[in-house]
């Protein structure tokens, strides 16, 4: 999942509007994003242990 999160950081700074943020702004995005995905990571799947 990580791994996506990176290869989709790098695809957006070459390629895309982030490659207009500063650099400051794009990693506190990309890591609000991670946090978030991991938190939706984990609560699927604790529930599906339930």
């Amino acid at each position: 999942m990580l791994f996506l999160v990176a290869a989709l950081l790098l695809l957006g700074v070459l390629l895309g509007t982030v490659a207009h943020a500063p650099l400051a702004f794009t990693v506190v995005a990309a890591a609000v994003i991670a946090a978030w995905l991991g938190i939706f990571a984990a609560r699927e799947r604790r529930a599906r242990r339930h």
